[in-house]
């Protein structure tokens, strides 16, 4: 993402913490690191595990959660079951540092919390600095919230304790779920390294009085969720209230393979100016929960292949997804022009689940692959067109596999997907503002800077 030189700082609304000497000059935005799950620097990095064991567990973890019915048949509440990336968030005054998941299909930011005393126990211990739960007690700004407030009826789930107090409970695909008090709490986000040319220390963007749940029950693999929808109650509608930002966030998601942190960015560095950028509208998603980011898949051309949809085809996008899911009447065709335009030997997927791959070829790697692989574009609403390479519609399993990462729905009603790997690779920027979500081809794996070597 591009970099702002230093220029006087004006505040607009903006709530900076400055120190003697610092360069606070966000020019209307910032960055954040995004975390793979999978990374060293994630809690859950399993250093036992061999490459192509963690990318099939990925696969598992992805397929499982692709839209897994709740108890009355229909898709559980408001996000998808399989979470990819991490942020930091520091919550609090003085600041308790967090690692969140991140989820695009989510409209609420909650965190494990404690009042000095018994809490959820995390599922693994932070290291670094980093807390795996938010005591409230040790807090000067933590704030309650009335169940009668707007505050409470900002977020979906929510109803009254015995104290006339907000509080909520959600579930989440695959049975996890988060309960506990909703609150008010300031929220601090440190500037990526570099981001502020000439700065002798990073800038900070402080956020007061983010409407956030505060978990005393949660069943659920991880220290809690920023949730980026469109909702309320997500992050990027509370910071764009108490800032001046512009309802904007962008991802640049490296290779899931690698081992180098994406970016997450907001406000003006959100803004998508790298060549060969597309931008396609938002529409009403069809399962009626307005948080999901979709779009409109138009067509689908492999090689001589053209593949049009005989009628309306919305997809959501979602980072928190590895896979890409298609409803079976365009995922047939769109296998039969795969395998009828890649001439590589064909080979029986992996085991244990060789249902989550449709195609897989005998090839060393995605270099060998690229050289057989055909023009592909996709078509998205508006006269967008999006060229997929290789690394956006395969896999490499290694040990000489590569699968197609495309898998059908799993469930009726449940509603396709474009996943992290078909966008991996590309600065994908969502502006709220003007309904829009934008593509562009763009390496990653230098999108968020390494702290140089004399920084803290």
């Amino acid at each position: 993402m591009a970099r702002t030189m230093c220029r006087p700082l004006s505040l607009l609304g903006l709530f900076l913490i400055l120190t003697p000497l610092l360069c606070g000059c966000t020019g209307g935005g910032f960055s954040v690191e995004l975390i793979h799950r999978d990374s060293p620097r994630s809690p859950f990095h399993d250093p036992s595990l061999t490459p192509r064991a963690r990318v099939l567990a990925a696969v598992r973890r992805s397929y499982a959660g692709s839209g897994s019915p709740g108890p009355d048949g229909a898709v559980s509440e408001v996000i998808s079951g399989t979470f990819q990336f991490f942020m930091y968030v520091n919550v609090g005054t003085p600041r308790t540092r967090m690692l969140a998941l991140v989820d695009t299909g989510s409209d609420l930011v909650w965190l494990r919390c404690t009042n000095g005393s018994a809490s959820p126990a995390p599922p693994a211990a932070a290291a670094g600095g980093t807390s795996s739960v938010f005591d409230i007690s040790s807090s000067s700004t933590y704030g309650r919230v009335g169940c009668q407030s707007d505050s409470c009826h900002s977020v979906h789930g929510t109803s009254c304790d015995a104290t006339s107090f907000c509080q909520y409970s959600y579930s989440y695909v695959g049975g996890s779920n988060s309960s506990g008090l909703v609150a008010t709490e300031t929220f601090t986000f440190d500037d990526a390294p570099g981001g502020c040319t000439g700065c002798r220390e990073r800038p900070q963007l402080q956020v007061p009085r983010v409407n956030f749940g505060c978990a005393t029950t949660a069943n659920f693999p991880g220290y809690g969720i920023v949730g980026l929808s469109d909702g309320k109650s997500s992050l990027i509608n509370q910071m764009s209230a108490a800032t001046s930002l512009p309802r904007r966030f962008s991802y640049c998601l490296t290779p899931y393979l690698s081992d180098v942190s994406s970016a997450l960015n907001f406000g003006s560095r959100a803004t998508v100016t790298e060549p060969g950028a597309v931008t396609t509208p938002m529409v009403h998603s069809p399962v009626h929960v307005e948080a999901f980011y979709t779009v409109e898949i138009v067509a689908l051309r492999i090689g001589s292949s053209i593949i049009k949809l005989p009628k309306r085809s919305p997809v959501i996008v979602d980072s928190g997804s590895l896979l890409t899911s298609l409803d079976k009447e365009l995922l047939d065709p769109v296998v039969e022009a795969v395998t009828g335009s890649i001439k590589l030997p064909r080979k029986p997927p992996p085991s244990p689940n060789p249902e989550m791959f449709s195609v897989c070829y005998e090839a060393d790697g995605m270099k060998a692959l690229e050289k057989v692989y055909p023009d592909v574009t996709l078509e998205l609403g508006g006269g967008a067109l999006l060229t997929l390479k290789a690394e956006n519609l395969f896999m490499d399993l290694l040990l000489r596999t590569v699968c197609l990462a495309v898998v059908p729905v799993t469930y009726e009603g449940s509603v396709p997907t474009i996943g992290s790997i078909l966008q991996q690779n590309m600065h994908v920027g969502y502006d709220l503002d003007k309904r829009t979500i934008t593509f562009a081809p763009a390496d990653c794996a230098t999108s968020y800077p390494s702290p140089p070597a004399s920084s803290v």
